[in-house]
């Protein structure tokens, strides 16, 4: 260590690089990869599992658009369409939007503020392991023909030991469990590193607008998230043979309405969950297309807060067909409607953007104004549903189908498609190829409006949702036939989508390391990002640092014997204190074992729940014991030897 501090002042930047490579270093191999901690590692995992579950989810919704693509088909039975909508439904909302969102974030808010890992390196590891896990589950119950069979929100009491005996709603439960584990340990991933990790200067008032929309997102799974799990954990006590409570059952006190507020004080909440990320990526990309800075940062910022706030007060209005007060739904109407005008403000100041810069239109900023006009026109239906006279109409019709379809495809999925394009050369130092780039677009464009549009007037003329065939008089079928011609043009387009990013994953264009003269931190770094982030942890000065500061100064001081990392100032993000990071650790995947083997155990014995627990409390034991960590999996600087063996390291670089 002596000799380490007298030759300190000989430290230079390829030094330290090379320092810091060691230190940050993964081990080789299966056990490096499975015991990593990095959260790049972690969260490009999170979105590579995702979209592997959204082609699944594909997949099974073109077999239902195949299904109903003609009258009195029977490619799929009953039983086995009910367990493709509802694994279908599953999927998209709790494997592949929440979670994708939220990795995004995982990868990019250390990036963009400055700091070198998330907050707990560990427990963000074991966050993705007990994702997989719900996934693997809800699978391997589709597979076994025991998938759950009675839609995403599963009601009771048709979700009731009376109305579904077997283990087919337990499946979904357990899902329910597992997921939303991973999506609160994200949260608290995201919360504490954006109040507690910042790069000095960068106080609450200069944050990117990505990493509100991100904090605001978090917040709001630490409070809807516990809601269907409560829900979900009451439905399988209900249904356990060896338990059998009564929380919705009405013949021995409880109310099967209570389940529908439980779940919809979730349900609806996830859907700005799912958008407000989306918002981040589209304040982020079209200020670098534009050209100029952002239309009304502060306008936008509370406008995220507002959406955040008034997306919990409106969970009834999914409710309006059955008995709540008459009185108690005009409130739920009004804020309903409510929330118009802070999404109204937002796409304003974002028109205000584009009109008062240049803008260029590439790859990124075309999927943004594809969100735009579809987003719109989704916004306007939900206008519509809150009323609550025609609700009751169109209730349980394809015409929500196509509103929630154009709110989340549109509203979320092209904002995705946007922030993939846009960051994609910062993941792999290479962009994305143009013209499959322009197919991909126009293609999915294009065959998003003829499967949902249609839908509207599938509904208006009343087809009801969750049906696997229809009468040859019911007037369905061209607009069914219709819908599953757009359904297969936006699977090719996705399978374009797919070869560009394996194609330029190794072939692409080299982008350098900020191919679109981007503002914020994350391309102040080289692509892809090394281990460690930065070699010097940034300071900021301004909300666009990369335009406004040319020389900005850079933290020294901090340890390249250790994962060491700065923390800051909750407010004015001022210099507090150093944070030493754990290393690599197995714990992680050894406690999601045994929470996801325990949380699916009981769904056949309620025994599992204290034996896992009591599992759980010794692996923590061993996850909190200082030093448990193999020596291996570390590599440090520990004399002068290790120092001259550096600089010959760095002579190269």
């Amino acid at each position: 260590m002596s000799a380490l501090v007298l030759e300190q002042k000989e430290l230079n930047e390829p030094l330290e690089r090379v320092a810091l490579e060691r230190v940050w270093k993964r081990p080789p191999g299966f056990i490096g990869w499975i015991t990593t901690t990095h959260h790049k590692d972690i969260a490009i995992r999170y979105i590579v599992t995702a979209f592997i579950f959204f082609a699944l989810a594909g997949i099974l919704a073109f077999f239902m658009r195949l299904q109903l693509s003609f009258p009195e088909n029977n490619i799929l039975g009953p039983d086995r369409y009910n367990q493709f909508f509802t694994v279908h439904g599953m999927t998209m909302m709790f494997l592949f939007a929440v979670p994708v969102m939220e990795a995004l974030g995982l990868y990019f808010v250390p990036l963009m503020i400055g700091t070198r890992n998330v907050a707990f390196p560990r427990m963000n590891a074991f966050g993705y392991y007990t994702y997989l896990a719900g996934g693997i589950l809800l699978y391997v119950g589709l597979f076994l023909n025991i998938g759950p069979d009675t839609g995403w929100f599963s009601y009771v009491p048709l979700s009731g030991p009376q109305f579904s005996p077997g283990k087919r709603v337990d499946f979904w439960a357990q899902m329910i469990t597992l997921t939303e584990i991973a999506a609160l340990v994200g949260a608290v991933e995201i919360i504490v590193t954006v109040f507690k990790m910042r790069a000095p200067g960068m106080s609450l008032n200069r944050l990117p607008i990505f990493v509100w929309a991100q904090l605001i997102t978090a917040f709001m799974i630490i409070f809807a998230m516990p809601a269907i799990m409560l829900g979900s954990g009451m439905l399988a006590m209900d249904r356990l043979t060896h338990v059998s409570t009564h929380f919705f059952n009405p013949a021995e006190g409880g109310d099967a309405l209570l389940y529908q507020h439980i779940f919809w004080f979730f349900g609806h909440p996830e859907v700005y969950i799912i958008f407000i990320p989306a918002t981040g990526f589209v304040s982020t990309i079209i200020p670098v297309f534009a050209r100029r800075k952002i239309f009304g940062y502060t306008a936008l910022v509370l406008s995220l807060i507002s959406i955040g706030f008034i997306g919990f007060g409106l969970w009834v209005h999914h409710m309006f067909a059955t008995p709540v007060p008459e009185l108690g739904q005009s409130f739920f109407t009004a804020a309903s409607m409510m929330i118009a005008i802070p999404s109204g403000i937002q796409i304003f100041c974002w028109i205000a953007t584009l009109w008062g810069g240049k803008p260029q239109m590439q790859l990124p900023l075309l999927f943004v104004l594809g969100f735009i006009a579809l987003f719109v026109l989704g916004g306007l239906t939900g206008v519509i549903l809150a009323s609550v006279s025609l609700d009751l109409q169109v209730h349980d019709t394809f015409f929500v189908v196509a509103h929630f379809h154009y709110v989340l495809i549109g509203g979320a999925v092209f904002p995705l498609f946007a922030a993939i394009y846009y960051w994609f050369p910062k993941w792999t130092g290479r962009l994305l190829d143009k013209s499959l780039g322009l197919w991909h677009f126009w293609l999915f464009f294009i065959g998003f409006n003829l499967t949902f549009f249609p839908m509207h007037q599938l509904g208006l003329k009343g087809m009801p949702r969750r049906i696997y065939t229809y009468a040859y008089d019911s007037g369905w079928a061209n607009l069914n036939l219709l819908a599953t011609t757009g359904a297969a043009i936006m699977g090719i387009s996705i399978v374009l989508f797919l070869i560009n990013v394996w194609r330029s994953r190794h072939s692409g264009v080299n982008a350098g390391p900020n191919p679109w003269h981007s503002p914020t931190l994350e391309w102040a770094t080289e692509s892809p990002p090394p281990d460690y982030n930065f070699v010097y942890l940034p300071t900021v000065q301004s909300r666009e640092p990369l335009w406004d500061e040319v020389s900005p100064p850079v933290v020294c001081g901090l340890s390249n014997r250790k994962r060491e990392s700065l923390i800051t100032t909750l407010m004015e993000a001022a210099p507090d204190h150093r944070y030493e990071l754990p290393e690599d650790s197995i714990w992680p995947v050894i406690l999601a074992l045994v929470v996801g083997g325990g949380i699916s155990w009981a769904i056949f014995d309620p025994w599992a729940v204290p034996i896992s627990a009591l599992l759980t409390f010794i692996v923590l034991c061993f996850w909190f014991w200082r030093g448990n960590e193999p020596a291996s999996l570390t590599h440090h600087v520990q004399s002068s030897e290790d120092l001259q063996l550096l600089k010959s390291e760095a002579n190269k670089i």
